[in-house]
C-alpha cells in the first residue's frame, strides 16, 4: 500500500468535529463513493480504497444514497433485451 500526504487546514477537522484520522477515513470513502457513482471505479476497487468489504461498500452506498447498479438506461435496456 502506497502512503500519500495531503495538506488541509486545521479548521477542515474542527469544521467536521473529526479527529484527523477518522477525517481521512470518511474522506477515502467519500472519494470511493464518489469515483463509482460516476463510473471511474467498480464496486470491487471502490471497497478496496475504502478499506471495506464489497458488501459492505454496498451498504454504505446506501448511506449516501448511491445506486449499487450503475446501468445507464441504454446498458439496462439492452441487458432486459437480451433475456428474451
Amino acid at each position: 500500500m502506497r502512503t500519500i500526504t495531503i495538506d488541509l487546514p486545521e479548521t477542515a477537522f474542527a469544521a467536521l468535529r473529526k479527529a484527523p484520522d477518522e477525517f481521512a477515513r470518511d474522506m477515502r470513502m467519500a472519494a470511493a463513493v464518489k469515483w463509482y457513482e460516476v463510473g471511474e471505479l467498480s464496486q470491487g476497487k471502490a471497497a478496496e480504497i475504502a478499506g471495506l468489504s464489497r458488501a459492505e461498500f454496498i451498504d454504505a452506498l446506501s448511506r449516501f444514497r448511491v445506486s449499487p447498479f450503475q446501468y445507464t438506461a441504454e446498458e439496462l435496456a439492452e441487458e432486459l433485451a437480451g433475456e428474451e
